[in-house]
């Protein structure tokens, strides 16, 4: 019953529809503020480039290009005859004698939609079409359609068939990204449209009416046979002659997908993810989110990723600290060091102590593009790698202490806390080179209570370490027991420290600026003294002597100064190695993403082996 009256209305409908041609639109138009807002909304920007985001290795060269959409826009005159006509006869016969929309052809849909009850049958003209691509939503109810045809009718006012139909063929979806005709030729053939012939263009144009179920790289069988069909329908347009379109289905097509630069996938997709939290700071939404309620941060956040989404697509220049030698060989040496090892899993990140730059990145082992990259994100309980930042360089920062200066390493009780050392070994007075290097925890406890909790943690704060809670201000912290933890990155940032005393966030980015030169972004070059001279020297020398003689020790150096500091959480769920040497400052975490134990491989001392490639000062630029 439904459908009849559905029917019924329809074609009650068609003398309006008619009507519509010349009535309704004109009424519309005529309502001034209608009006206004429907031509206010008709902004045709230029078309995006075609490698928005492009990142410079530390020579200026490029090693990744970034794009949100591929996009190759180009004038109607350099789409051949036969690539205008495949898509005017396949979508739209009557596109340059209507008006922005086909009357008779919304008549039939609207009465068979009517009849089904739903809305199926299409009627979109190459204008309609465009407006959805710019203006609306694909979403399918009357009132999107009468806005449709609202904007087709003032969009064939304000611009020519021909400029429409550039506009068309360069905004359809060809699927992975891909825009335009022009763009789907270099993407898919790696070869300019003005190359491809009538088969491959044939072939790239049964995309669009479909592009998830038509995506050639996934279907590529439903496309061919599409193609085919088309060539069938401009044969009978009379575009090409029968036997062409037989012989246009016999020519091969070789896909061959233009492949993206980007070499270096450990590093750049860190870059991106720098780049995006220097932007919310730069751009001023960083102070608007920290004074922000939950839900308006929700609003805000979303202003900054469409702003965000609109610079990488108006185009970025970023200009990246990345040493690709010293990359390649940390990625290549770690990989063959953990090959025989598929469970393990390693982040590893080196500074170089000159610029205070990032200058290389370990993500994992088998890393895949924007996977779990363990460098930032593998955030772990530190054991006794923090002991140098949170204890012993604020204790000497109080204390005039040297390598020999005696220091308790007896039993201790704070409370209910009485820490153990390790094998439940128990010392008593010793020299702060034996605490350190061979690294006794209750000497680290006790000398964490003499610099006093908020003393210690406030020292701390120059790092800007993202995952320190009021939670982890206890005496276990001592020992790396922390809430959360730190990354890899986050330990190698502290160790700067230890390079001169003076600190300054180290970065993969030099700056950010637009295609067009403009700056958004340049890295400050002022540091900030966070350990005093003195410090520095006795920290060094600890250093240096747990890797001639203590938990360090196996740690290959070849530099006039090597130094560096293990850690060990508990059952030996990370095992933690941070450190310098005179060109470069690294640290590595090696666990497992699961948390288990990894005791029955802390004997190989992979993590040694692995600082040992970070640090290797032979490789560079």
């Amino acid at each position: 019953m439904k459908q009849w009256v559905g029917f019924v209305l329809a074609l009650l409908a068609i003398p309006l529809l008619f009507f519509a041609q010349k009535g309704i639109v004109s009424e519309w138009y005529y309502a001034t503020e209608y009006k206004q807002r429907v031509q206010d909304s008709i902004v045709i920007e230029d078309p995006l480039l075609t490698l928005p985001v492009t990142l410079l290795n530390s020579d200026g060269q490029v090693f990744s290009e970034v794009y949100v959409e591929w996009r190759e826009p180009l004038a109607l005159h350099q789409f051949s005859h036969f690539a205008q006509q495949i898509f005017l006869q396949s979508e739209d016969r009557a596109f340059y004698t209507h008006k922005g929309y086909d009357i008779a052809a919304i008549i039939r849909a609207f009465a068979m939609n009517s009849v089904n009850d739903d809305i199926q049958q299409g009627a979109s003209t190459i204008t309609q079409q465009l407006v959805r691509m710019r203006f609306l939503t694909t979403e399918k109810t009357y009132e999107r359609k009468f806005k449709e045809l609202l904007y087709s009718a003032e969009l064939e006012k304000k611009f020519s068939k021909d400029e429409i139909l550039e506009m068309y063929l360069n905004e359809m979806y060809f699927a992975n990204r891909v825009y335009g005709l022009g763009a789907a030729a270099t993407y898919y053939f790696s070869r300019p449209l003005a190359e491809l012939n009538e088969a491959e263009i044939a072939f790239l144009a049964a995309i669009p009416n479909n592009p998830s179920f038509y995506n050639p790289l996934r279907h590529f069988e439903r496309t061919k046979a599409r193609q085919e069909r088309l060539l069938d329908l401009v044969a009978r347009e009379g575009v090409i002659t029968e036997e062409e379109a037989e012989a246009f289905k016999q020519l091969p097509i070789d896909l061959q997908v233009k492949q993206k630069v980007d070499r270096f996938p450990m590093y750049s997709d860190y870059v991106m993810s720098e780049a995006q939290r220097i932007l919310i700071r730069e751009l001023g939404y960083d102070e608007r989110l920290k004074n922000a309620s939950v839900d308006e941060q929700s609003v805000i956040w979303q202003e900054f990723q469409a702003e965000y989404h609109q610079l990488l697509q108006d185009g970025l220049i970023i200009e990246t600290a990345l040493a690709e030698q010293k990359q390649n060989q940390v990625e290549t040496n770690v990989n063959q060091l953990l090959s025989p090892y598929p469970v393990l899993q390693m982040g590893g990140a080196v500074i170089s102590n000159d610029t205070r730059e990032i200058v290389s990145l370990y993500a994992g082992q088998n890393y895949e593009k924007a996977g779990f990259h363990r460098a930032h994100q593998a955030v772990r309980q530190p054991g006794s790698a923090i002991k140098p930042l949170l204890v012993y360089a604020p204790l000497l920062e109080q204390q005039r202490y040297t390598p020999q200066s005696l220091i308790d390493s007896s039993n201790i009780c704070i409370h209910q806390y009485c820490p153990k050392n390790i094998g439940r070994a128990t010392y008593g007075v010793t020299t702060l080179d034996q605490a350190f290097r061979y690294s006794h925890n209750t000497a680290a406890v006790r000398s964490l209570q003499r610099v006093g909790l908020d003393k210690a943690f406030e020292s701390l704060q120059p790092f800007n370490f993202e995952h320190i809670t009021e939670q982890d201000h206890t005496y276990a912290a001592a020992l790396g027991g922390f809430t959360k933890g730190f990354t890899p990155l986050e330990m190698a940032k502290g160790y700067s420290s230890f390079i001169d005393g003076y600190y300054l966030e180290p970065s993969t980015i030099r700056s950010l600026k637009t295609l067009n030169g403009e700056v958004l972004y340049q890295r400050p070059v002022d540091s900030i003294e966070v350990w005093n001279e003195r410090t520095v020297s006795t920290m060094r020398q600890l250093l240096h002597s747990t890797v001639v003689n203590g938990t360090a020790q196996g740690l290959t150096y070849s530099t006039n100064y090597t130094g560096a500091k293990t850690g060990t959480t508990d059952y030996y769920k990370d095992l933690w190695i941070a450190g310098l040497n005179d060109r470069y400052t690294a640290a590595v975490w090696l666990g497992n993403d699961d948390n288990k134990s990894i005791e029955s491989y802390s004997s190989a001392k992979l993590h040694h082996r692995s600082l040992s490639y970070l640090l290797n000062p032979y490789y560079g630029h």
